[in-house]
């Protein structure tokens, strides 16, 4: 992974308990399918690690916040249903993983202007309003696409990059941070927290 080297990996900001950890989904939490879409629970698997990760980070963040676009239920190959039987398994497993994720959204238009569709922050905006204690300048975001990265600075939160998609692969300054997987973002916040 030879791109790395074009960003800069800045440390961790400082956070504590009353920081909000925003993540997308495909490609951080569980294995993408590129050229195509996680239409049914049964095609929905986790990244090796990711459940682990889940169980530490929800200790150290006050909200973790799944936010996705998902725009196969907008093109008709999947239903909304479809989407909320991946959505319950994936909340179930993460529970039972001891994690948490407060809530997950998903922008599913078709239409990349659509104000909740990444890189906007339509869905940052929706988190905010059903949980008013989140303070977008205390956040991190976590995502393996350049919309992802965008999305992140357009709330001014700390932008975290997982190089799973290099087809998608952000500008330099779009990024804060860069870890391999979900798991070594987890521990450097674990290590961080137990440094202070």
């Amino acid at each position: 992974m030879n791109f790395l080297y074009n960003f800069i990996n800045k440390p961790l900001p400082a956070t504590d308990a009353g920081w909000t950890l925003f993540l997308d989904r495909d490609g951080v939490i569980n294995e993408e399918m590129i050229g195509d879409y996680i239409k049914r629970p049964e095609d929905f698997h986790f990244i090796a690690g990711s459940l682990e990760a889940l169980s530490m980070l929800h200790g150290f963040f006050k909200r973790i916040i799944v936010v996705s676009n998902q725009k196969g239920v907008g093109k008709g190959v999947m239903t909304a249903a479809d989407l909320d039987a991946i959505n319950q398994k994936m909340m179930e497993k993460i529970a039972a993983a001891g994690g948490r994720v407060d809530a997950a959204y998903y922008a599913t238009a078709t239409d990349p202007l659509d104000k909740n569709r990444k890189p906007r922050p339509g869905m940052a905006l929706q988190a905010q309003q059903d949980f008013p204690d989140i303070d977008f300048q205390k956040s991190i975001m976590v995502g393996n696409m350049a919309a992802d990265m965008q999305f992140g600075r357009a709330i001014g939160a700390c932008t975290v990059y997982i190089p799973t998609r290099p087809d998608g692969m952000p500008r330099p300054e779009e990024v804060d941070c860069v870890f391999k997987d979900l798991l070594s973002f987890a521990r450097a916040v674990q290590q961080q927290r137990q440094a202070t």
